[in-house]
């Protein structure tokens, strides 16, 4: 397989993070936390990689960088995000921690266009030592290059085994359709306008319906841009699966300072795996009790028949 068009803008730091060079940006990851609501308390369920650009050791805004790209340079450019993400998340998290990754939609104009990415992950991911059920892969809500391309390439990301995410669903009439389309798994409420809806009661009611709708789909939901304890609270009122937002944890420049978060998480992990261990030890006893019973139960029966 031809190597990664990310990997070849790739230096590696004495700690083994990675970092991107691309003209005289140098480029790092950033993970934001993810959140569960689970049995009251808040989990981290996976991370979100964010890229953090510099310029000449000084950060510079990621709008700043990306809108100094040429659009024939675009696709690289996503494509180098990607890799250091993976990459970073390979070193610096959990060895089952989920990773939320983007893909601009506008790139895919062709079938060659998805080929290349989807090749380019599968690089990436052996070289990371990751496995692709870790990985989800968000449709960022640019305009695609080609409805069909798109739909296909979603389709192959899930017979690698990657999920799904549609990223920044809201007020647009079109991203019904575009969910339709794609069948994603889950799916990501954009935080600007979740918010506004979390203001009213009204607007708390309708973000429940459609929590529930996309739950009944089999659709996990996050609410992005949970700034504050009163959102959150109203937000696991509403059922959503997922939250992210400063009022839990800020990004973090790789490797990060994530080892509370992935030791609850792995501690739940462990609690889960014990729970179901014992849920599978009772019901064996219970099934070989129900079997002793019947044999007894067989035996008296032959008697009375003789």
């Amino acid at each position: 397989m031809p190597r990664s068009i990310g990997l070849g803008h790739i230096a590696r730091q004495d700690d083994g993070i990675a970092v991107g060079i691309w003209g005289g940006y140098t480029l790092k990851s950033a993970f934001q936390p993810i959140f569960s609501f689970r049995e009251g308390r808040l989990l981290v369920s996976a991370y979100e990689g964010l890229i953090r650009p510099f310029r000449d050791e000084k950060p510079v805004g990621p709008g700043i960088f990306f809108s100094s790209i040429p659009d024939i340079d675009r696709f690289q450019v996503e494509t180098l995000a990607r890799t250091l993400h993976l990459l970073n998340a390979g070193v610096s998290l959990g060895e089952t921690a989920s990773l939320f990754v983007n893909f601009d939609p506008s790139h895919f104009v062709d079938a060659a266009s998805a080929a290349s990415a989807l090749r380019d992950v599968q690089g990436v991911l052996r070289e990371a030592n990751i496995s692709a059920e870790r990985v989800v892969c968000e449709i960022t809500e640019q305009e695609t290059g080609s409805d069909e391309t798109l739909i296909r390439f979603v389709q192959a990301l899930k017979g690698y085994g990657h999920r799904v995410a549609v990223d920044d669903y809201g007020a647009d009439s079109s991203d019904l359709k575009r969910i339709e389309a794609l069948g994603p798994d889950i799916v990501k409420f954009d935080g600007a306008w979740t918010g506004r809806l979390l203001s009213s009661g009204p607007g708390v009611a309708m973000l429940t319906d459609m929590v529930r709708a996309f739950a009944q789909k089999g659709i996990r939901t996050v609410f992005e841009g949970i700034e504050t304890g009163d959102q959150l609270e109203l937000a696991e009122s509403c059922g959503v699966s997922m939250v992210q937002g400063f009022a839990l944890a800020r990004p973090q420049l790789a490797p990060g300072a994530f080892a509370e978060f992935e030791a609850a998480r792995e501690s739940e992990r462990r609690r889960v795996l014990a729970d179901t261990v014992e849920h599978l030890e009772r019901g064996k006893v219970e099934t070989a009790k129900r079997d002793v019973s019947s044999n007894r139960s067989g035996r008296t029966f032959g008697r009375r028949g003789t």
